[in-house]
């Protein structure tokens, strides 16, 4: 018995529920000799802003157990570089392309976004409204901030929009909630957990920046209770992401609730790791006799009633 891989993520059509993580796959067509990107549900590109941005200053990534600690700090080319170039070669892929960006303020996300929303080859925007290595406050700690980016999005674009959040936060249910009450189309969760590493030889932090993000396997399964939360509370789909390194991991996420999951640092691992998830996941499925990946989508939560 063969499985549909296929899912409709906010209107896009995915041939597969496999997705780039933002900010550990480039722009998306960098690595287009070691895999086959047109074998991938879509691309999440590095986040966008409005200006380029020279990032933070090395050191920017540690390893640590089981994970990934970075501050990488929004390196990236501007929006009308990156229009200029990148878009124009991730258009030719043949898969859906979703934009990620940032701005220090309101405005910058509204601009940005309507920048990107006149030109062809973008299927949605993320709004990355929780990355943890920003010197100001993370945007989705602040409820009517939140609410203001995505109706100043949505007032100027009319391509779905797809909220990123932190996990850091003291109720997730109640932020995509207000999220989807302001209009957004979809909500992606959750970005790296702040953390912080000290290298006991030199005794100092292993990251210029003191603090970081940390990723990988050893955040799953606080990423997956996020998505379980929000699946009950919500209509709009989620994105499930955070320390999927297997086939196995992807569904554990979809089982919670997610329509769709990005995947990080498991690319940065191996980039081939992303074609190896999306065979694992038709395997399990076509083991276990299962028609269709979207059967199982927030089973766990209903099988709770």
């Amino acid at each position: 018995m063969k499985t549909d891989l296929n899912v409709n993520f906010a209107g896009i059509k995915l041939k597969n529920p496999v997705l780039t993580a933002s900010g550990t796959f480039g722009y998306g067509y960098e690595l287009a000799d070691l895999i086959s990107l047109n074998e991938l549900g879509a691309i999440v590109t590095k986040t966008i802003t409005l200006e380029s941005c020279d990032g933070n200053l090395q050191p920017r990534i540690a390893e640590v157990e089981s994970g990934i600690l970075n501050t990488i700090g929004l390196q990236n080319i501007g929006v009308r570089a990156f229009i200029e170039g990148p878009l124009e070669k991730l258009s030719k892929i043949g898969v859906p392309v979703i934009v990620s960006v940032a701005g220090s303020s309101p405005s910058e996300y509204i601009e940005t976004a309507e920048i990107l929303s006149m030109k062809n080859g973008i299927s949605a925007i993320e709004l990355n409204l929780s990355c943890p290595n920003l010197k100001k406050r993370i945007i989705c700690h602040d409820l009517r901030l939140v609410s203001e980016i995505v109706r100043g999005v949505k007032n100027v674009s009319k391509l779905p929009i797809i909220a990123k959040f932190s996990p850091l936060v003291t109720d997730i249910v109640e932020i995509v909630v207000v999220a989807q009450d302001s209009g957004v189309d979809g909500v992606t969760l959750a970005n790296t957990y702040p953390a912080m590493a000290i290298d006991i030889e030199t005794f100092k932090p292993k990251l210029s920046t003191f603090k970081g993000g940390v990723s990988g396997a050893c955040i799953r399964p606080m990423s997956v209770r996020c998505v379980y939360d929000a699946y009950q509370s919500i209509k709009v789909p989620i994105i499930g992401c955070g320390g999927i390194m297997t086939g196995e991991d992807a569904i554990e996420f979809i089982l919670a609730g997610a329509t769709a999951v990005s995947v990080g640092s498991s690319s940065l691992v191996s980039p081939k790791n992303l074609i190896k998830i999306i065979c694992e996941i038709k395997d399990i499925l076509e083991r276990k006799n299962i028609k269709s990946v979207k059967d199982i989508i927030g089973i766990v939560n209903k099988s709770l009633g």
